[in-house]
């Protein structure tokens, strides 16, 4: 099978669960202990509402957090829910008060919107929130190549940035990934002895290569 003929179903970009909810940051498998220390922004709720205003102002003005990833998000998802509660980047901002603007909202509101498969890695430090803010300004499968590439080749956030700036210029994600040196749909995997061997197996026999082999089981399991 061609890389053609392959699934084309699209793979979600953006994020499926409520605004505001601790899907991520309140899963112990990913933050551990401080999933308890998950809180929620209901943006329909005024109490809720408030404390997001409150949140956001002071994620805006503390760098204390700078390397604190569920601090980040946390305070990605107060900026989110603060502009599905008032309606706009600008209230959100006005409401939020201090030295807020609407550019440190929207950026951060758009990191809650990644999807949670890009969400779980900024929660374990494998995404650099700085990363992921420059993430979340493309859109569909560029978000997704962009953070994959940041891990698997290691990307820094400059990098992600000049990135992320092609891909809003006009360039496909997947072009400007193989011009900047990145090998698209290149991972190291450790297999099991004897389903390395079977690999290699099944991959002669077919006059084949290992990866198409894995691409095509991976396609019948995805089914």
């Amino acid at each position: 099978m061609t890389n053609d003929e392959r699934r084309t179903t699209e793979v979600p970009a953006d994020r499926r669960e409520p605004v505001g909810e601790p899907v991520v940051r309140g899963d112990p498998a990913v933050t551990g202990d401080r999933a308890r220390e998950a809180v929620g922004f209901d943006p329909t709720d005024p109490d809720s509402l408030a404390e997001a205003a409150r949140t956001v102002r002071s994620f805006s003005e503390s760098t204390a957090g700078d390397d604190d990833h569920v601090f980040m998000l946390r305070g990605a998802a107060a900026c989110a829910a603060l502009v599905r509660g008032v309606g706009s980047y600008k209230r959100a901002a006005e409401r939020a008060g201090g030295d807020v603007s609407v550019s440190f909202i929207r950026k951060w509101a758009r990191v809650h919107d990644l999807p949670q498969s890009v969400r779980r890695h900024v929660a374990r430090g494998r995404i650099a929130p700085t990363a992921a803010k420059h993430i979340a300004r493309v859109s569909g499968d560029a978000r997704l190549h962009l953070a994959w590439a940041t891990l698997d080749a290691g990307l820094t956030v400059r990098e992600v940035r000049r990135l992320a700036s092609e891909v809003n210029d006009g360039t496909p994600a997947v072009d400007a990934l193989s011009a900047h040196g990145v090998d698209i749909g290149t991972l190291d995997v450790t297999l099991p002895p004897d389903v390395y061997l079977e690999l290699r197996r099944r991959a002669s026999l077919e006059d084949t290569a290992p990866g198409d082999v894995v691409a095509d089981a991976l396609d019948d399991y995805l089914d």
